[in-house]
């Protein structure tokens, strides 16, 4: 199983751009990102996220999972259809129970359209990938700019990486956003 450990803050523009200008190695990934429920929100209702996206044109389908200890658990697969994802998701190993829900078939229920710059960065104790988000999301016929900073940790230590991310918050005067994207992509929707 895949395990995201990721930390995100609210930010702007500008904190962006100051961000970008402390650190090197950004690459820029243009993404747009449709979520998927049941017509009863099985998944929703579970804190399950089904999602397609487009990184520079490559469909990566994905479903993330809440653990007990605040990670999730992440799967994905390459391929341009949803439906044909579930198979595929379940034999690496995301929930059997994620097949059964879905036989009934799912739809798109809102997305996300933003640009990420990301790089990744060797820091003692683990390795991180640093990502700078700005676009919008989608809802309900409605859509809400956003700019985001996330910390990923991608190897070692969640300690490091928690000390990491606390510093550069400090550094730019970031809030923690406590909401993931399809949280708030949702609420647009009108079904968070």
């Amino acid at each position: 199983m895949g395990r995201e450990f990721e930390l995100k803050y609210r930010a702007d523009g500008e904190t962006l751009a100051a961000i970008r200008e402390k650190f090197s190695g950004f690459v820029t990934i243009t993404m747009e990102t449709a979520y998927y429920d049941t017509p009863n929100a099985d998944l929703s209702r579970r804190r399950w996220t089904l999602r397609r996206r487009l990184e520079n044109g490559r469909a990566v389908c994905t479903v993330k999972t809440p653990r007990p200890d605040g990670s999730r658990g992440e799967w994905e697969t390459e391929t341009d259809s949803i439906e044909a994802a579930v198979p595929e998701l379940c034999k690496l190993g995301a929930p059997e129970e994620l097949a059964r829900l879905t036989e009934a078939g799912v739809s798109q229920v809102c997305a996300a359209r933003f640009t990420r710059l990301a790089a990744t960065l060797k820091r003692p104790g683990c390795v991180l990938e640093l990502a700078l988000d700005q676009g919008s999301l989608l809802g309900g016929g409605r859509e809400q700019p956003f700019a985001e900073v996330e910390v990923e940790l991608k190897s070692g230590s969640e300690l490091a990486a928690v000390a990491f991310a606390h510093g550069l918050a400090l550094r730019f005067r970031l809030e923690p956003e406590h909401a993931s994207k399809v949280q708030r992509a949702m609420a647009l929707a009108g079904r968070g």
